[in-house]
């Protein structure tokens, strides 16, 4: 909860540091990075609220559940398919500065962002239409634990995940690798010192890696349901390192690599966040002065 608290204040800052200035709800590049930053602030508030659930009830209504698993597994996959869009639009403004304000347009990006979500939305529509058919109606007035295997429990489910998986991270691991081995190409031509080269190279690293967290995502539920099902009586226990390897950690690179490395959205976001922390120390002394005079 703590941890979901201090990201929800990171993400809320961000979003209101992005609507305050016109500049940036003009610029492609930032649209596709407060898309993420939302996306990841409501999937990581489901996810929390998944798991605060299974521990403290146990058990929840099955429609209940269903809508909760749904919209969670359309956000956590919806992260590694923005990253990557994010990455072809670096890979256009670094190769192609000179064409990037015609290949890079607000209503291109609203369009790859409805594309994402068609795209991410299919799976969990799927696995829905597949539970309606195949189960009773009972099985929705029911209540279970709230987990997605546990959920969508036909097999044809889990072989249609795996090959929705498969083509999601195929696509993804190809975005990767293309688009920042050219960047790094491109930088190592372009520059003329080793601190420029050094700092292209520490970028795509930290990309690097936190697309691989999120690639994640594609294989955990599979990998999950096998590793559960091998071993039933650790199944929170896999269950909880999971979620701090796929949901918790890339959700804190997030605000590093594209807020605080981003030097124009740098500039505005912590010129919002000393603004606030001014304005809460001035609200202090007040409330203190009007406590000792009412008492």
């Amino acid at each position: 909860m703590l941890v979901w608290l201090a990201l929800s204040i990171l993400n809320c800052s961000m979003v209101h540091t992005f609507l305050q200035h016109r500049l940036f709800y003009e610029n492609p590049r930032y649209i596709m990075f407060i898309y993420m930053v939302t996306n990841d602030a409501l999937q990581l508030s489901l996810v929390t609220v998944l798991y605060v659930v299974s521990y403290i009830f146990k058990k929840i209504h099955t429609s209940a559940c269903c809508l909760l698993i749904m919209t969670a597994v359309l956000t956590t996959r919806s992260t590694p398919l923005i990253l990557a869009g994010m990455a072809v639009e670096r890979y256009v403004s670094i190769c192609f500065p000179l064409h990037y304000s015609q290949m890079c347009t607000v209503p291109r990006t609203l369009l790859l962002i409805c594309v994402i979500l068609i795209l991410t939305a299919t799976p969990p529509i799927t696995d829905l239409l597949i539970t309606i058919f195949k189960e009773p109606p009972s099985f929705f007035s029911a209540t279970i634990f709230c987990d997605h295997s546990l959920l969508f429990r036909d097999r044809s489910i889990y072989y249609k995940n795996c090959v929705f998986d498969g083509a999601y991270l195929s696509f993804v691991a190809l975005a990767l690798v293309y688009t920042y081995c050219k960047i790094i190409l491109a930088a190592q031509a372009a520059s003329t010192g080793l601190a420029s080269v050094k700092k292209a190279r520490n970028t795509v690293l930290l990309h690097g890696v936190q697309l691989l967290l999120c690639m994640l995502a594609f294989v955990v539920p599979s990998l999950q349901a096998a590793l559960i099902y091998l071993f039933p009586h650790l199944s929170l226990e896999i269950r909880y390192i999971f979620y701090l390897l796929v949901y918790i950690i890339p959700r804190f690179l997030s605000p590093v690599i594209y807020g605080f490395r981003d030097e124009q959205f740098r500039k505005y976001w912590t010129r919002h966040l000393t603004n606030w922390s001014l304005s809460t120390t001035r609200v202090r002394p007040v409330l203190l002065k009007t406590n000792l005079q009412v008492k």
